[in-house]
């Protein structure tokens, strides 16, 4: 009688650990992060997540991104309203160039270019975050409205 109560302790406990989610990727360098970003398949993030690339950014940036989702009227958009690693609505990055980092401690910038129908360079703030890099901010200084995901965001309030 013991046999059957310990397989059936064992079988319980594999499935508990299987139904876990799949531990985040960790980037060791800026770099890294940045390349894995723009190779992204966004149908991979789950459904519920705070952004398409959730598994990429920082707490502080999916907090951003939910809290903004919670307060949006179902049907309305979000601030956001537009995808920001491409820097538009529509369209691929491509010849995507990511820049030498700058790092100071737990901190990054870089500056990343690409095609999307036009030459586009984004503005990257990076943080060291749980043995990793992450998103902490995406920033586009050029045309006629510069933007950052967090002064964006600040506006909301």
């Amino acid at each position: 009688m013991r046999m059957p109560a310990l397989f059936l302790s064992a079988f319980c406990a594999l499935s508990a650990l299987s139904a876990l989610p799949a531990a985040a990727q960790t980037y060791k360098t800026p770099e890294a992060l940045l390349k894995a970003l723009y190779s992204y398949d966004t149908s991979k993030t789950a459904e519920n997540a705070p952004s398409l690339y959730s598994p990429f950014f920082s707490d502080q940036l999916n907090a951003r991104f939910q809290d903004d989702a919670d307060t949006t009227e179902p049907g309305d958009s979000g601030t956001i309203d537009f995808d920001p690693v491409i820097s538009g609505q529509d369209g691929a990055a491509t010849d995507v160039d990511v820049g030498q980092p700058i790092v100071l401690d737990d901190t990054a910038e870089v500056e990343v270019t690409f095609k999307n129908s036009e030459p586009v360079t984004l503005y990257y703030t990076l943080v060291k975050e749980h043995g990793g890099w992450k998103v902490d901010d995406i920033a586009n200084q050029q045309g006629e409205y510069p933007w950052s995901l967090s002064a964006l965001f600040d506006g909301a309030q």
